[in-house]
């Protein structure tokens, strides 16, 4: 993991000082709160329906136990015993007062952490597949180049008022765990012989106008990574429009001029730019990955997990929905649900932080991921530990056996919090999870992405769900969309609005009714939605929200 050097220790601290003596200006009421929220936002700090709240990175949701420990301290301290993880892996604390942020800002710097750049029209957390430096497809490790791009952003005089706020995602192997085609900028590690670099994608993004990426370089030089994300991001700062923040992201930029106009344009910037950065990136990037070497890994035999998994059926169950494979044969990956049934997606207390710290440094390493789908990994564990890790998680109801399923679902805080948001998203990840469960069907339905968003600004991803839910305001009331058939992966697809929305109260009943016709239309019960929907196309499933009528329900 990457230790903050000296700099990045003053530099923070400088930042924690700017903004506690604009925070008592704020308070003495020297600063005004319309002049005060630029302040503010620079900072990670929105003022939201009830209180303000905090957003902290986690920079490619890589966390160190110390850290996780000290924002277990954080909830308890200065907000209600909680926080809640996001879809661009940042924690979320939604009750701090405003006396008492700078604090917070201090106690982050005290263990490296931070809430810059979480807000603004700026580069914001650049996000990175959760299974980083232990997937067992990797061809590289993502994560030092997610640093590097985190220092070459960080407070860069000419991206801090860019036309919209700009995303960038970074994989390192061909399968997409960190969704990178709904991305501003989308970044693969692939190789060319013993060459690695990186395929570049440009102009994705969800929101109101969702789009997929598109290729802007099949292969680019490990070499020209930050001279060529300069370039693009020079491009679109002086292409971007200005005069409609609706239509000011990147996506626009490139729908509007086309791929091939966009791709010149950047070319020609890195024509120009390149030369400046000589060889002084490479320097520093030698210097972080050498941070990211993996642990020593333990020798251990894995014999009695095995033996324990043909008796335990219990674990069985844990294991086949928690536990990928490890590039290290003797070891584990192990996704920690924060996706309880009935339970608020994301959302984690004080004690389930400090319990999956604690188990971090007994079985991991003391090394935490937070993934884009709001749970926690633990991604080097000894295949040995597996029942032991079970066990303690289960005592600490973290042990749900639910990722990828029905219940797994991704949520933003919709209306329960968001000062945007138009309708509610929690109830109603709550209620399906619980419908289910009480259905018994979830094991049955086997591998489904449901995701909700409570606005059309898409925080919840709901346009790359199988299946997507989107609440808006009609007239005063609450009323859903469902999309069918998205796909956030490396094969990436935009959900298609099935009909009409429903009411609130509708919703669980809609999804059922989607469900039991994939049951029944399946070829085989190994078939996953998404393939089903993709082989027979929308038309059964419209019959099965809207009735014979569907042809003419949209």
């Amino acid at each position: 993991m990457y230790n903050y050097s000296d700099f990045d220790e003053a530099f923070l601290r400088e930042r924690c000082a700017q903004f506690r003596a604009q925070v008592e200006r704020r308070l003495d009421g020297s600063l005004t709160e319309e002049e005060f929220r630029p302040l503010r936002l620079m900072n990670g700090l929105y003022l939201q329906l009830h209180a303000y709240m905090l957003r902290v990175a986690i920079p490619y949701g890589t966390l160190s136990a110390r850290q996780m420990r000290q924002l277990a301290h954080i909830a308890e301290t200065w907000d209600k015993g909680y926080g809640h993880f996001t879809t661009r892996q940042n924690i979320q604390y939604n009750w701090p007062k405003l006396t008492d942020v700078p604090d917070i800002l201090d106690a982050l710097a005290d263990v490296g952490l931070h809430a810059i750049q979480t807000s603004g029209n700026c580069i914001r957390n650049v996000t990175a597949d959760h299974f980083a430096g232990a997937a067992a497809d990797e061809i590289a490790d993502p994560r030092p180049y997610a640093e590097l791009i985190r220092q070459w952003s960080t407070d860069h005089p000419e991206f801090q008022f860019l036309p919209r706020k700009f995303k960038i995602a970074i994989t390192g192997a061909e399968a997409d765990r960190a969704v990178i085609r709904a991305h501003d900028i989308g970044l693969q590690i692939v190789a060319r012989g013993e060459e690695i670099g990186f395929k570049v994608l440009v102009g994705g993004g969800l929101g109101r106008t969702p789009l997929i990426g598109q290729v802007i370089r099949d292969f680019l030089p490990e070499s020209d990574l930050l001279p060529y994300l300069e370039a693009i991001v020079s491009t679109y700062n002086l292409m971007g429009r200005r005069d409609n923040k609706y239509k000011a992201r990147i996506k626009i930029t490139v729908f509007e001029n086309g791929i091939d106009a966009f791709r010149d344009a950047t070319e020609e910037q890195f024509a120009r730019l390149r030369p400046a950065f000589s060889g002084v990136d490479q320097a520093l990037l030698a210097g972080i990955k050498a941070q990211f070497a993996p642990p020593a890994f333990r020798n251990a035999d894995p014999a009695p997990y095995e033996a324990a998994l043909a008796v335990d059926p219990l674990l069985r169950a844990w294991a086949r929905q928690s536990v990928t494979a490890h590039r290290v044969d003797s070891h584990a990956i192990v996704t920690v649900s924060l996706k309880a049934h009935g339970q608020t997606p994301g959302d984690a207390s004080a004690d389930q932080m400090r319990t999956l710290a604690d188990l971090a440094e007994a079985y991991g390493y003391g090394e935490l991921r937070i993934s884009h789908e709001q749970n926690v990994i633990l991604p080097h564990v000894a295949r040995a530990d597996l029942p032991a890790l079970f066990e303690a998680l289960r005592k600490a109801d973290l042990a749900t056996a639910n990722i990828g399923l029905v219940s797994d679902i991704i949520a933003c805080p919709g209306m329960d919090y968001c000062a945007l948001a138009t309708a509610r998203s929690i109830p109603v990840a709550q209620g399906i999870a619980t419908h289910f469960q009480t259905l018994g069907l979830e094991q049955e339905i086997g591998a489904l992405k449901i995701k909700i968003s409570g606005c059309i600004n898409a925080c919840g991803h709901h346009h790359v769900g199988h299946i997507g839910i989107l609440g808006l305001d009609r007239a005063g009331v609450e009323n859903y969309q469902i999309t069918l058939g998205g796909d956030g992966t490396e094969t990436a697809s935009i959900g298609e609005r099935a009909g009409p929305g429903f009411a609130y109260d509708e919703v669980i009943p809609a999804i059922e009714r989607i469900l039991r016709a994939y049951l029944d239309l399946r070829t085989t019960p190994e078939e996953p939605f998404l393939e089903t929907y993709r082989r027979l196309g929308a038309q059964p499933f419209k019959t099965a929200l809207y009735g014979e009528g569907a042809r003419h329900a949209a």
